[in-house]
């Protein structure tokens, strides 16, 4: 345990106040209307929604995870968190091409970009899975707390768990998406701050950046150093066509939508920002902070390596960057420190509580259950699906052991299979729903298959990550390319409508054709 003295709690007090008295100052302002509560009006400057990216990706499982990986790969590992810059890509292709359409969510977006039944039921789909996805993400996130408490405090995990989401419920539930994104702005800077300070006190601990690599020298694991050090094309743990892999992912996957799970976030954000160039904007600046972020985390991890190296226990070495701050921290910090902990926590509780709870009222009862609901009712629902949210996030963290293990799958095969088909929808007219929506029935069935199931029966051998991710690619295109071209295209109307809106890139010759003919664009010279 570490012991809290009078001035750290004090800390923690003040902070905590600080959130509550947040939404209590924009209650007034959620409670107006469903764009309001959901979306902050659409009138936010670009840097309110970058700091709301940043903070958002910064939560209390995010350094565990990059402890994880850089703990067993040395800075080679600093690669599993560079899908991020995906992001920077969606900035200037994807992110202006969703701003333009005005849907709230991805799941609308699919009734703008589709017609007829297809669209329908992929609207469906997809705000089903994004009400459960949301408190998947909160589980992993609220147990990575409970985690960080029972070493603090010795607590069951299930408190740590239970209090700091239960409290950050109280703003969203007030302010909605007004409370989420204004907190966000102070929890950034206090996250941003002490994560600076904790990662250099740790660094200095290990004998600064020297010391550190004199150390590993000593003791043969020099190669920790080298973000390249390859262990063969395809063999050892980390292999070039490894590295390709997420060099593909993190490049191409930002003309998609959907491409990551940390897409249905930012779209959010994307849609709350006042202009396309302010959502633009918003994107890169905050994947900027979260790549800079990653780097200083990788650096103060392998300093303590040298400290402690050795463990083996992954559950052990990913609370690495944690222990420096506690460990190494002098009285009166330490109280501070977890103070920007609860802030790194709840700024992400918060936006999957928002995010979560605008699928089930905006998808689901708005659209599907009651379209002629009032501003005031859709608000409220909003209030009782955040918390439905919030009761199913406590269940899921409960069950969840291994954060790593969990947030891999997740951002990775998870997403494999509709990795292609979410830039296709992007890039190419004749990518029909029926196409789309198969792809994601298709993977959730795959994954499974291909990462616990045929394994665990001997009908496969257990593959790298890398191997996982292309074979449910290769096995997804099996069906939805075959299905896409068996099924008619789409409603040439709603795609002629759909384009001049949003203005999309890639393959869309035949629809500008049309919408040309229709007066509707300038025909080109």
């Amino acid at each position: 345990m570490v012991v809290f003295t009078i001035l750290d709690w004090i800390w923690i007090v003040i902070f905590l106040l600080l959130m509550i008295i947040s939404g209590a100052l924009f209650y007034r302002l959620g409670k107006r209307s469903e764009s309001d509560f959901f979306l902050a009006g659409r009138g936010l400057p670009w840097w309110l929604p970058a700091s709301s990216v940043y903070a958002t990706h910064t939560a209390t499982d995010t350094p565990m995870w990059v402890s994880g990986v850089i703990y067993k790969y040395g800075l080679r590992g600093i690669w599993y968190t560079f899908f991020s810059a995906w992001c920077a890509i969606s900035a200037f292709v994807s992110a202006r091409i969703f701003r333009r359409s005005l849907a709230y969510t991805q799941a609308e977006w699919q009734t703008l970009r589709f017609s007829g039944l297809g669209a329908e039921l992929l609207r469906g789909w997809l705000a089903g899975w994004q009400v459960f996805m949301n408190m998947f993400i909160l589980g992993w996130v609220g147990i990575a707390m409970g985690k960080v408490c029972h070493f603090l405090f010795n607590w069951p995990e299930w408190v740590g768990l239970v209090l700091f989401s239960s409290l950050c419920a109280i703003y969203v539930l007030a302010a909605g998406y007004w409370g989420v994104v204004m907190a966000d702005f102070q929890q950034g800077i206090i996250a941003l701050a002490v994560i600076v300070i904790v990662s250099l006190w740790g660094i200095v601990a290990a004998g600064g950046p020297q010391g550190i690599i004199n150390k590993l020298d000593s003791i043969g694991e020099l190669w920790r150093t080298n973000p390249f050090a390859f262990s063969g094309w395809s063999t050892g743990d980390f292999p070039l066509a490894w590295f390709i892999t997420m060099m593909v992912i993190a490049v191409i996957g930002g003309v998609g939508m959907g491409t990551s799970i940390d897409w249905y976030a930012e779209a959010q954000r994307i849609q709350s920002a006042r202009t396309v160039r302010d959502a633009s904007y918003s994107i890169w600046a905050g994947t900027a902070l979260v790549i800079a972020r990653n780097s200083l985390w990788a650096v103060a991890i392998l300093g303590f390596y040298v400290l402690y190296p050795g463990i083996t226990s992954q559950a052990s070495y990913e609370l690495a960057w944690y222990r420096l701050g506690f460990e190494f921290l002098p009285a009166g910090m330490v109280g501070f420190f977890f103070a920007a902990i609860v802030a790194i926590h709840i700024s992400t509780i918060s936006t999957h509580l928002n995010l979560g709870a605008l699928y089930a009222t905006r998808d689901i009862y708005h659209h599907y259950i009651n379209p002629r609901a009032s501003e005031k009712r859709l608000v409220w629902v909003g209030r009782i699906t955040t918390l439905i949210l919030l009761l199913g996030s406590f269940m899921y963290g409960l069950m969840m052991e291994e954060i790593t293990k969990w947030l891999i799958f997740a951002l990775w095969i998870m997403a494999a299979g509709i990795w292609l088909p979410s830039i296709l929808q992007v890039i190419w007219w004749r990518f029909n729903s029926w196409g789309y929506l198969s792809s994601w029935i298709a993977n959730l069935g795959l994954s499974w298959l291909v990462v616990w199931v045929l394994p665990a029966f001997k009908v496969i051998p257990v593959l790298p990550d890398y191997q996982q991710f292309w074979l449910m690619m290769l096995l997804g295109a099996l069906i939805y390319i075959p299905i896409t071209f068996l099924t008619p295209p789409e409603d040439m109307e709603k795609l002629v409508k759909y384009y001049v809106m949003s203005r999309p890139v890639g393959w869309w010759e035949p629809v500008r054709r049309e919408a040309e003919k229709r007066g509707l664009l300038k025909t080109r010279e």
